[in-house]
């Protein structure tokens, strides 16, 4: 009588050396992160481009900085007294029909006018004087508030 010291496996052959590989139900986030990371450094770089607008010199004044909801329509008036309509040259004469047309609340939408520090004064009344004789009463001068 005899003992048999090997065992067998009673459904069959199991190969020796060839693993088995099961479905991964894991997202490999390397690539999406990657990705992320590349678009994260491309709008640190072209946000601070996008918000130039026509280079003006504002006077500094102590009063607080404004409360903003929306875009509001602006005009500026640079060193060499041209006028600009939200970032776009404008002539004098076809400022208050400009503004009738991109104003969305009509009258009662506010204007900030914008002015070089080193445009005279004249200028900038004779803009807002424009504004003003268009119908619109929300009309307000930007500065620049003190770093004090």
């Amino acid at each position: 009588m005899g003992l048999s010291t090997t065992q067998t496996h009673a459904g069959g052959r199991h190969r020796r050396g060839v693993p088995r590989y099961k479905a991964m139900a894991e997202i490999n986030m390397t690539p999406f992160i990657d990705v992320m990371l590349v678009l994260l450094i491309i709008f640190m770089v072209a946000a601070p481009l996008l918000a130039t607008g026509v280079p003006i010199d504002l006077p500094h004044t102590k009063a607080s900085a404004l409360n903003i909801e929306q875009k509001p329509l602006s005009v500026a008036v640079d060193d060499k007294g041209a006028i600009f309509l939200m970032d776009q040259p404008i002539q004098v004469d076809q400022l208050a029909d400009k503004l009738k047309d991109a104003a969305h609340d009509g009258f009662d939408q506010r204007i900030y006018v914008r002015g070089d520090n080193q445009v005279s004064y004249g200028r900038i009344a004779e803009v807002m004087s424009i504004i003003t004789n268009a119908g619109y009463k929300k009309v307000a001068l930007v500065t620049q508030p003190n770093k004090n």
